[in-house]
């Protein structure tokens, strides 16, 4: 991708202002960290409150008679047994159940919902839900909205002072507080935490305001990583890919055990084919010992030298205090404790399967 085909978040300004230093994602020029550094900001994410500029990923708001019957067809879940403002996380299958995209469907009305797609398949994404939609009674809107996350156990006292009351809402739960905003309690770093799509105008007034409380602070790329791999959660692209089914990937638990069974989504008999024959490979933690980090694409070994899988993602973990990753082993493998060997640059490092997440969830479920 050239310069010139860069996508710029609509707050850029206010990064380049607060020091941040920026780097590609997904398409888009994104701030990987601040002033303060990767590990200040990550631990201040888990200690207080982090602000993260998450504009890159894609809001969608599906209505309509059949827009349930659409999510049905398009998603591993059933649309029409959530409550109003409950969501759901959930996957796009291709036919052979691979992952094209992982999401969060909140329903917001009878014949309304809101997806969150991510930043590199969001085109995609909508490409596909339009051809999808062609056979069904429903409206797709791809909403402009500025996307902000805070996250970390003072997230709902810092919103608290700006304004805005969070009280009722509890995790994997989402509402529309105001016009032409969405509010959810959910994130990627394992925390309590909240994501709200709302219009830049606002935006800007909603930051300038949450940035006041010494408790916020601004938080990069780069830390939202190591906060999402302590808390084991996967990155479309590296974990989970379109080659890669949710069977293998470890998430089963986000299908109904009744869609399991007889859901009619894209990828479904596919699916049950591999969960009735057991996947070859599972995801697993990775913890390697010593100091020093296996990153994303290491090739694993077992004891006698015989390949035995990959790592996808992989870093040092502030809170955890030691390197984590995340891979796929042979199925074998993968609760054994059988001693795995990561190469780095021809290094033999010793690597234990270790436990998800690697520092415990904190969101709020009542």
């Amino acid at each position: 991708m050239t310069g010139d085909d860069t996508k710029h978040l609509p707050l850029e300004d206010l990064h380049m202002a607060a020091g941040a230093r920026f780097g590609a994602f997904a398409g888009w020029s994104m701030p990987l960290t601040y002033p303060a550094g990767v590990m200040k900001e990550h631990l201040h994410s888990r200690e207080h409150a982090g602000l993260f500029d998450i504009s890159h990923m894609k809001l969608f708001e599906i209505s309509g008679p059949g827009a349930a019957a659409l999510l049905n067809r398009a998603c591993t879940f059933d649309a029409g047994a959530l409550e109003i403002s409950q969501s759901k996380y959930t996957f796009f299958l291709n036919e052979a159940a691979g992952i094209l995209d992982d999401l969060i469907v909140t329903r917001l009305g009878a014949e309304r919902f809101m997806m969150v797609a991510n930043a590199g398949n969001a085109a995609a994404d909508e490409k596909h839900l339009r051809a999808l939609a062609g056979d069904f009674d429903v409206k797709v809107d791809a909403l402009d909205r500025v996307f902000l996350a805070i996250q970390g156990p003072e997230a709902w006292a810092a919103l608290s002072r700006a304004g805005i009351e969070t009280g009722s809402l509890v995790f994997m739960h989402g509402i529309e507080p105001r016009e032409k905003w969405f509010m959810s309690r959910s994130g990627y770093t394992g925390e309590d935490g909240f994501e709200i799509g709302l219009p830049e105008a606002e935006a800007r007034n909603l930051v300038i305001r949450l940035l006041e409380d010494e408790r916020v602070m601004w938080i990069g790329l780069a830390a939202r990583d190591s906060l999402r791999l302590e808390a084991g959660l996967c990155l479309h692209g590296l974990d989970i890919t379109p080659e890669i089914d949710p069977a293998s990937a470890g998430l089963m638990w986000a299908i109904p055990k009744e869609i399991r069974a007889s859901g009619a989504f894209i990828g479904a008999d596919a699916l049950r084919a591999i969960v009735e024959r057991g996947p070859a490979q599972k995801r697993v933690g990775l913890k390697p010992e010593g100091r020093q980090p296996v990153r994303a694409g290491a090739a694993l070994f077992d004891a006698d030298g015989n390949p035995a899988g990959h790592v996808t993602s992989g870093g040092f973990g502030p809170s955890a205090g030691h390197p984590v990753a995340m891979g796929y082993v042979q199925t074998p493998l993968a609760k054994s404790g059988a001693k795995l060997f990561a190469d780095v640059r021809g290094t033999k490092i010793p690597v234990d399967i270790h436990p998800l997440p690697f520092t415990p969830h904190r969101y709020r479920k009542g």
